[in-house]
């Protein structure tokens, strides 16, 4: 019988036990904030080997379905903890960093990493741009309530909650007949990539597979509340604002092993696929998990919106035009590769020192 592969990865679920007992004993919040993150990355890392198992078992059309839903599913577990917790700017945050993430960092450093090696590479530039027009598409679904709420008196919040809530269904549709449209294509980068799920990854049976879900699932849960616990002594402590720790860590923690499978494929000369994970997961969250994140909000009796602060919107319209740019031509090398991370880190530090 065919045993979990080992992935050295999850060696980091031995800070799980730590940030249950710091959590438990009163260590330091940092201390605990960090266990906790660090903790999360491995499981995340077995909910990707655990969908990729079943897609194996489903075959391509179906499971790519699989990865499409499930490919953030760590990170959208942290957010809905988070709005329990009643973290809304943490989590607006949140959706920020992992769209900018996404297209600057992960696009960013596969390019990078694959052109040192390969020198240029070539993608799909007709699904690249594709991906691009919904990207602009899901940046202007974010930016008209974010306009709207600032042009309206304070009396009439109740129609911006209104706008988001129409946004935000429209945004699953779209996402919904994306999705179609990608897997009614043969010839698609993520049928291919489905297909190349089920060559390499033959070993888990569905028993298996399912109880490697359920299991991470369970640990991101609970992790994902001592790290929500943690935010606000950490911000308190620290001298770290909420905004930066939602906007770069969250994204980071949660989808840090689907970031080293697009450096990896890219290093294998597999462009295609790497800026398929990169545009598809950035996708993934502008139009699928913010949009539901909204609607989970009214089972908590929070109020979610998609009203960002102008910085957030101007990082996400700068970080989607550099991105459809870079995409336009179907060529990737090192050097556009160094530009992409360059504005990350810029924008990165711009959040570091923005008083929010």
């Amino acid at each position: 019988m065919k045993k979990f592969p080992f992935n050295p990865i999850y060696l980091l679920m031995g800070f799980g036990l730590a940030a249950v007992l710091g959590d438990a004993l009163g260590w330091s919040p940092l201390l605990v904030f960090g266990a906790a993150a660090l903790s999360v990355i491995p499981l995340a890392a077995l909910i990707g080997e655990g969908t990729e198992a079943l897609a194996a078992r489903t075959g391509p059309r179906l499971g790519g379905l699989l990865n499409a839903t499930l490919g953030n599913a760590a990170e959208l577990i942290i957010t809905i903890v988070a709005i329990r917790a009643g973290l809304l700017e943490l989590v607006k945050a949140s959706i920020t960093g992992s769209i900018l993430g996404n297209l600057l960092l992960v696009m960013g450093a596969s390019m990078l990493f694959g052109g040192l090696k390969h020198g240029r590479l070539d993608f799909d530039r007709r699904q690249a741009m594709s991906n691009a027009m919904l990207l602009v598409l899901s940046v202007i679904a974010l930016t008209i309530p974010s306009l709207f709420a600032q042009s309206i008196a304070e009396s009439r919040e109740a129609n911006v909650e209104l706008l988001s809530l129409g946004a935000a269904g429209l945004m699953i549709i779209l996402y919904g007949l994306g999705v179609l449209h990608s897997f009614t294509n043969a010839d698609s980068p993520l049928q291919r990539a489905s297909t190349q799920t089920i060559e390499h990854r033959p070993g888990w049976s569905m028993r298996r597979s399912f109880a490697a879900l359920a299991v991470a699932t369970a640990g991101v849960v609970w992790m994902s509340e001592i790290l929500v616990g943690a935010v606000e002594p950490v911000v308190a402590d620290a001298g770290v604002s909420e905004f930066f720790l939602g906007v770069i860590l969250i994204p980071i923690v949660g989808n840090v092993a689907e970031h080293f499978v697009a450096i990896q494929v890219a290093l294998k000369k597999h462009m295609d696929l790497s800026v398929e994970i990169a545009l598809g997961s950035s996708l993934q969250v502008a139009l699928f998990v913010a949009p539901v994140l909204v609607f989970a909000s009214l089972a908590f009796g929070r109020e979610l919106t998609l009203v960002f602060n102008r910085f957030e919107l101007l990082a996400l319209i700068l970080g989607v035009a550099i991105a459809a740019l870079v995409a336009a031509d179907g060529e990737s090398n090192w050097l556009e590769g160094a530009v992409l991370l360059a504005v990350y880190l810029m924008l990165g530090l711009a959040f570091f020192l923005l008083p929010v």
